[in-house]
């Protein structure tokens, strides 16, 4: 019986120690936080900012109707054909300006005969003129010769050497002669007049030739806008119509007012909507590489070609500034990047994917994305158990909440806030500036720990990954 009580009480003792070891190690773990942790390392990093939109040509244009209302004659390409610059496309019916344009040449060519009339009727006129002048001159020469015949005589008449008979014929023969002369030098007077008269009929009439071809140029530039012409070398990407249907001018954005899209393919662009947050990161001439939902496991590179600088709001497309909708949605920029990409490839319009490279970092210190959160001074400077909240003042109030970003470092055992400043992220690293050194070890997980976490919380790290559930045997 001896014997037996001993081990009675031995197991006894050696249950109690137990115990009290056990309680002594809860007691001890009371209010300890099982954490994750990762180290501050060096790496190579790269900023991406990822966008998704759409293929399209650098330069496209909707060819539409500049006259009408009115049907469609001929179509004379297909969709997916290459026209060249000034090829004719497509034609509407054009018999009222086609009439109008043989009217304005039917009245050229009556203005043009009219005007060969007036010239010709100048050019008779000014031969008048030259035959009145040689007639003036020949009177001339014949009064002069008079007037020398007459002073002979007179000096004859006065020796008393002829008749007075004799003398006065010699005088009505100059007199005869400077008659002549006056009415040749009115001749060629009037002549001159009607020469002039001429000339402006032949003003009016060329001014009225002017006037018909600039209006043949007109009824013919109208003719010409019933033919759809090819504005650029390109591609049919687009062609909504058939022959028969009529088009309207001057509705933008109307199906009914669009014949065709000519697109220029030797430029391929991807259009995309990037967030405006990640917006003041992209710069011009970025690198961006390109994924086309339609040609799968294949990436294209290019280059940040243009950013736009009007908000487009996300749920609607259209510009902020004219949105009706609340400011206080979503909004996007528009981000063109150039591809370096066959244009017989791909389409306009196709889905894409871009990842625009806006900076690098090499051998930079680096912790897990995850690592990072935000705490308020305040709560950085809890009481300890039972002590009493000190009670401050306004300015101490407001400088308490002020947030600041940071880590916790595992220090000897316990959370320490670490206040950080960040650069560039990475896909899970972000760049550390300051605060932190190679190798320290932080505490990147649980979620929950992180958002809850107080600074000198004590901490025990516990790395091992969550174990998978078996798999059910095979029946």
């Amino acid at each position: 019986m001896k014997k037996k009580w001993k081990i009675v009480i031995l197991i006894a003792l050696l249950v109690l120690v137990a115990g009290g070891v056990f309680a002594s190690i809860k007691i001890s773990e009371r209010g300890v936080v099982i954490v994750q942790t990762g180290k501050v390392s060096r790496t190579d990093l790269t900023a991406v900012v990822t966008a998704s939109g759409e293929i399209k040509p650098k330069t496209y244009i909707n060819i539409g109707a500049s006259q009408g209302p009115a049907p469609i004659t001929a179509i004379l390409v297909r969709e997916g054909d290459h026209v060249r610059k000034g090829q004719v496309l497509a034609r509407l019916e054009n018999v009222q300006p086609e009439a109008d344009l043989k009217m304005q040449q039917a009245a050229l060519n009556s203005a043009l005969a009219d005007s060969s009339a007036s010239e010709a009727n100048v050019k008779s006129l000014e031969d008048n003129i030259a035959v009145a002048q040689a007639q003036v001159d020949h009177d001339r020469a014949d009064l002069a010769q008079k007037k020398i015949d007459l002073k002979r005589n007179q000096d004859l008449f006065d020796a008393k050497l002829i008749s007075a008979q004799d003398f006065e014929a010699k005088k009505v023969a100059y007199d005869l002669a400077l008659a002549t002369l006056l009415e040749s030098e009115k001749k060629v007077d009037q002549a001159k007049a009607e020469q002039a008269q001429a000339s402006a009929q032949l003003g009016s009439a060329q001014k009225k030739v002017a006037q018909e071809e600039a209006m043949v140029s007109r009824t013919a530039n109208v003719l010409s806008q019933f033919d759809a012409v090819a504005p650029l070398d390109g591609v049919v990407t687009n062609l909504p119509v058939r022959v028969g249907e009529t088009v309207v001018p001057g509705i933008q954005s109307s199906t009914s007012s669009i014949i065709m899209t000519i697109a220029d393919m030797s430029i391929i662009t991807a259009e995309v909507h990037v967030d405006e947050t990640d917006i003041v990161s992209v710069k011009m001439d970025q690198p961006a590489e390109v994924t086309i939902d339609a040609i799968p496991n294949r990436t294209f590179k290019g280059r940040v070609t243009e950013i736009g600088d009007t908000a487009i709001v996300r749920s609607t497309g259209v510009a902020a500034s004219q949105s009706q909708t609340s400011s206080q949605e979503a909004k996007d920029f528009k981000v063109v990047i150039a591809l370096d990409i066959p244009q017989d490839l791909v389409r306009p319009g196709l889905s894409c994917t871009a990842k625009i490279t806006t900076a690098t970092r090499s051998h930079v210190l680096a912790i897990p994305i995850q690592a990072l959160t935000i705490r308020q001074k305040g709560q950085l400077t809890q009481p300890k158990p039972g002590q009493k909240q000190p009670v401050l003042d306004p300015a101490a109030q407001k400088a308490a909440k002020e947030e600041l970003q940071g880590v916790f470092v595992v220090n000897n055992g316990k959370a320490d806030f670490r206040e950080v400043k960040t650069g560039i992220t990475g896909a899970t690293d972000i760049e550390v500036l300051n605060g932190l050194k190679d190798g320290d070890q932080l505490v990147t997980g649980s979620y929950q720990v992180i958002r809850t976490l107080r600074n000198e919380a004590k901490v025990k790290v516990d790395n091992k990954g969550p174990v998978a559930p078996s798999s059910p045997a095979a029946s």
